[in-house]
């Protein structure tokens, strides 16, 4: 069956026959990537009210929000489809504005309630905070959006030229009206940008239970082979030979009209962690040195063909030809996809895992490190501070918070952590005054003014720098929650608990410079002459004990045990 073109009130419009009830679905180039990060959630928003009119119906219907296109999709008789996309071209024209409230707050509680997913760190880490990054954020803007903003998005985005339909179906239905603005042009995909100095990358994420890989390949017929490939052999490795992963999973989806990213996820318990990521890495770096098995793409080639057959065929094709034309990218036809998967040979497979390593980013559970791998940790600090007047933490004087004419940072013994204000993606504000600046590289800066020795007039100085369209009013804090400075007394304690920090961290070091055989040397001296010392204070037992003690945990402060066993103590004494 062939996929027919032809347009609705001058919205491009695709077709093909289904066996079942008639499916269409509306899709409008525009995502939360096309979003700011002070705005975010705008889109999701308008897509909730363009679906309210509709209320409870007897046909299946819905809407979606995905980084770069909005899709309004239904189910069910001609009648139907006809009645639910004329009613969400309708409420795009006039949005029910009076429901933005209630909507808000329903946005609010499907956030409270949906689980983070894998790509949403990935995302934040290799964009940074705008562009495709933004979906790895709350959606922050929701409580500012006014009704204008509003309506200046959807004419902006939600139009004639931005828009296509696909129909999975005979023929346009009797009766469809697609009355959408006039305004706009067909919108191009957001920007790329990076947050990433250098790849192949890693960085921790939250969870113990994953190990995550993301290539970006150039969009191709052996891109989407080396997906299939990769999770075959990754199955194999984690789960079937080791025994390492239940849930293996490999993934191809495009980002743009040049562009796609592969995805691969493990999942593991967390005492496995070791052995599933050297594993996990082992099997990416087969691929790229060319041990791919002949068997694993034929294998994968024979099951996208298969996905070419049968009488829905074309119609399971519609929403990704759609998405094709909206983004700029040529759609293939049937025989020559099969041309294409055909002709894919190992060596094709074996130099896209290349590029994607190129610019591979792994996220690994805490405490492991892919270094040895050529993987370099993503950066969490600043290059450098700015500068300006330096105001010191309370409770500890070598931290700090710098405030300048260019931005603001936070110096301490970790590090520094730089925000300019030119580089702002959005301002989290407390009604008690803290402040969070989020910085386009995703870097945050936390301002808690309590606890620091930081002026009024100084915090009004970043709250001027800061455009208003990037600051986000957060709700009100419990005043658990609010940071206090420290007491004198914890001060005083504080104080100690670093002196003595850095006496255990000075011993640890002066202990570690002596070299393995005199330390050995010492301890038999050390046990020689306890044996003396015991002999000699027979019969006070107090005093023999004492010494036996004391001789032992000298003993031990001389192995490499004891060593680390003083780090380890010394960095206790500043939690």
């Amino acid at each position: 069956m062939t996929i027919a073109h032809t347009e609705v009130d001058g919205v491009p419009t695709v077709l093909a026959p289904v066996d079942g009830p008639m499916t269409a679905g509306l899709v409008f180039r525009v995502g939360r990537a096309d979003e700011t990060l002070a705005r975010s959630g705008i889109t999701h928003l308008i897509e909730h009210l363009a679906l309210h009119g509709l209320g409870m119906t007897d046909y299946h219907f819905n809407g979606a929000t995905s980084p770069i296109t909005t899709t309004f999709q239904s189910q069910g008789s001609e009648s139907d489809v006809v009645a639910f996309l004329n009613g969400v071209c309708g409420a795009l024209t006039d949005l029910p504005l009076d429901r933005l409230a209630v909507e808000k707050e329903i946005l609010r509680t499907e956030e409270a309630g949906r689980g983070s997913s894998a790509a949403e760190p990935m995302a934040v880490w290799r964009y940074g905070a705008r562009g495709h990054g933004v979906i790895g954020y709350p959606e922050f803007g929701l409580a500012a959006l006014t009704p204008d903003d509003l309506r200046a998005w959807a004419a902006r985005w939600f139009t004639r030229a931005n828009a296509m339909l696909w129909i999975a179906g005979d023929r346009v239905p009797a009766g469809l009206r697609l009355s959408l603005p006039d305004s706009g042009t067909r919108m191009p995909a957001p920007a790329v940008t990076s947050a990433l100095p250098v790849t192949p990358a890693y960085f921790h994420g939250p969870s113990e239970r994953a190990v995550v890989y993301e290539g970006i390949v150039a969009r191709s017929t052996a891109a989407g082979v080396f997906a299939g490939v990769l999770e075959r052999a990754l199955f194999r490795s984690l789960r079937q030979e080791g025994g390492y992963s239940y849930h293996v999973g490999a993934d191809y989806q495009p980002r743009d009209a040049t562009h796609a990213s592969v995805y691969a996820l493990a999942d593991m318990l967390p005492e496995k962690r070791g052995p599933l990521l050297g594993e996990f890495v082992d099997v990416l770096a087969a691929l790229r040195y060319g041990r791919v098995e002949r068997t694993d793409v034929d294998a994968y080639v024979t099951k996208a063909e298969s996905a070419l057959d049968g009488a829905d065929a074309a119609a399971r094709r519609l929403p990704g030809l759609v998405q094709n034309e909206l983004l700029g990218y040529p759609t293939l036809s049937p025989a020559e996809l099969r041309a294409q998967l055909r002709a894919v040979t190992p060596e094709d497979v074996a130099a896209v895992a290349a590029e994607a390593h190129a610019s591979s980013l792994l996220m690994v559970p805490a405490g492991r490190s892919p270094d040895w791998a050529g993987f370099t940790a993503a950066p969490t600090d600043s290059a450098r501070p700015v500068y300006g007047d330096r105001y010191p933490f309370r409770a500890n004087r070598g931290q700090s918070m710098v405030i300048g004419p260019e931005g603001v940072s936070l110096q301490g013994d970790g590090g520094v952590v730089t925000v300019r204000y030119a580089e702002v993606a959005a301002m989290l504000a407390w009604p008690d005054g803290a402040r969070r600046l989020i910085g386009f590289d995703a870097i945050s800066a936390h301002l808690e003014p309590a606890l620091f020795t930081v002026t009024p007039a100084a915090m009004a100085a970043i709250d001027a720098a800061v455009p208003p369209e990037l600051r986000v009013a957060m709700p009100a804090r419990d005043p658990e929650d609010i940071p206090r400075p420290p007491s004198r007394v914890r001060l005083a304690r504080r104080r100690a608990g670093r002196t003595l920090h850095r006496a255990l961290h000075r011993t640890a070091d002066r202990i570690a410079a002596v070299s393995d055989g005199v330390r050995w040397t010492l301890i038999i001296a050390l046990f020689l002459v306890n044996i003396r010392l015991i002999d000699a204070l027979d019969g006070n037992t107090p005093v023999r004990a004492t010494v036996i003690a004391v001789s032992l945990l000298v003993a031990l402060l001389l192995t490499d045990r004891g060593i680390r066993g003083l780090r380890r103590l010394a960095g206790y004494l500043l939690r």
